[in-house]
């Protein structure tokens, strides 16, 4: 006997909302716009890890960003700007709108900055793909403190350049049950 299931009747959970980033030790994320340092192998991590996503990204960082587009990526741009709208790109007034809308599209959704994003999403990230670069460096745009949250790490690398140690790790949400 063969059972077939209805599942248009299940309503749907929610996709996870997963940020990304390379931070210094001390939290900098950004300077004058740009990133504070230049590491080729976490700029391969990070394009690996968002093809295919939807992308979550304030205006500056969709502008500074070409690659937004590439990769099976669907960029959603939080922004009032909406001369920036297009047919690929949906723009959101808010944080909560360009959930809305992600929710909506195919893929994972992925956080890719800036500070004022990052600040609003990680109270709701389910997960954390996080470059630790073991340095202090000199900047004006900060990932929020996430330390103090209940992560759990599933996966980490260490490596280095010529230039920095830095740590790649995922870290999941520990949710009370």
């Amino acid at each position: 006997m063969v059972f077939i299931y209805d599942t248009s009747a299940i309503p749907q959970m929610p996709k996870p909302v997963n940020l990304i980033v390379a931070t210094a030790q001390n939290r900098v994320i950004g300077r004058n716009g740009e990133l504070p340092f230049d590491i080729p192998e976490d700029k391969a991590w990070f394009h690996e890890k968002t093809t295919g996503c939807v992308v979550v990204l304030g205006r500056i960082c969709f502008e500074s960003w070409p690659a937004s587009l590439g990769g099976g990526r669907r960029p959603v741009v939080i922004t009032r700007d909406k001369s920036l709208a297009s047919a690929r790109v949906p723009v959101a007034a808010s944080v909560t709108d360009a959930l809305a809308i992600a929710q909506t599209l195919p893929g994972e959704i992925m956080i890719c900055g800036g500070q004022r994003i990052y600040e609003e999403t990680l109270p709701l990230a389910d997960r954390l793909y996080l470059t630790l670069v073991h340095a202090g460096v000199e900047g004006d745009t900060y990932f929020p403190e996430w330390r103090h949250l209940a992560w759990r790490e599933t996966w980490q690398r260490e490596s280095a350049d010529a230039n920095y140690r830095y740590t790649f790790s995922i870290l999941e949400r520990q949710r009370n049950s």
